[in-house]
């Protein structure tokens, strides 16, 4: 099926997953999903963070260019852009290894020629005593943060659209997402992994914040339900992917943290929503908040 998008829209898909200990079944969890929203005439679409793997970071990482080599595939078989949520990576940008046995938590954009065309470091690093049976984390502990903000270009429908690219956690620092804006984004990518109780309380006030800070599309790609661990431990996340509008509003959503119902296709669920990029320039014109910033 043709991507049939006007000129001026970009059709965006944020895919949820459950994604456990197993690589190769989550490979074909993720394929199955790209293939479904290329086929819903998604341009570009959003996995989560932890995509290939919730937990055994430090495992999979051994694997990061090979996985990566996977992914980007995917993108050039089915033609569309596709956000690896995040991949741990045992090296820095500048290809040196990372110190004291930690890794980087990298988001990488693979263009629809199969060309990774940007890579971005998770800054902020989740830390916090949750009330559920981990209790508490720490992934400063594994991995070391970036340093460095992104903003990419996406070309679509004669168009071209500046993506900023956020992991999860960044969520909760607006400074972040304005920035981003302020090098030119219209749209932030928010690939999760949020816990369940942490998601339940914030996670759509986050994305919804977000947007109304950046006056950006958001798009909340989550990983939902429970993560079942080698060791015998399970962690459970929130779901509950949805798509945010410039103006704070929830276009789409999944309504849910198990992989379930009507919009779910059974091991993954998608969501889809279109950006009509003039109708966002008007919104900001209305309302210029960046020209009135006077403190960022």
């Amino acid at each position: 099926m043709a991507n049939n998008t006007s000129d001026n829209q970009l059709t965006v898909a944020a895919v949820q997953l459950n994604s456990q200990q197993d690589i190769e079944a989550n490979l074909a969890d993720i394929k199955a999903a790209i293939s479904d929203a290329y086929a819903q005439g998604a341009q570009l679409v959003v996995l989560p963070e932890n995509c290939c793997s919730m937990g055994q970071q430090f495992a999979t990482a051994e694997r990061f260019e090979a996985l990566s080599a996977i992914l980007a595939d995917y993108a050039s078989t089915y033609g569309v852009y596709v956000l690896v949520g995040s991949l741990p990576c045992p090296y820095r940008l500048d290809g040196l290894m990372v110190p004291d046995g930690r890794l980087r938590q990298v988001s990488q954009l693979f263009a629809p020629d199969g060309k990774r065309v940007a890579r971005y470091d998770k800054i902020h690093l989740f830390t916090a005593t949750v009330a559920d049976k981990q209790g508490s984390y720490n992934e400063a502990a594994t991995f070391e943060p970036g340093t460095q903000t992104v903003v990419t270009p996406i070309e679509a429908n004669n168009t071209v659209y500046q993506l900023g690219m956020m992991v999860c956690f960044d969520l909760r620092f607006p400074a972040l997402a304005q920035r981003l804006r302020q090098a030119g984004a219209d749209i932030l990518s928010a690939p999760s992994a949020f816990t369940y109780l942490t998601g339940q309380a914030h996670w759509s006030l986050l994305l919804q914040a977000r947007a109304l800070d950046s006056q950006c599309m958001v798009i909340g790609a989550a990983q939902g339900g429970d993560h079942n661990y080698k060791d015998g431990n399970v962690r459970q996340t929130w779901g509950h992917s949805a798509i945010t509008a410039y103006d704070g509003r929830i276009i789409e959503s999944y309504d849910d943290s198990e992989l379930k119902g009507q919009k779910s296709e059974g091991n993954y669920a998608i969501v889809m929503a279109t950006l009509d990029k003039p109708a966002q320039e008007q919104g900001r014109q209305k309302l210029p908040i960046f020209q009135c910033h006077r403190l960022a």
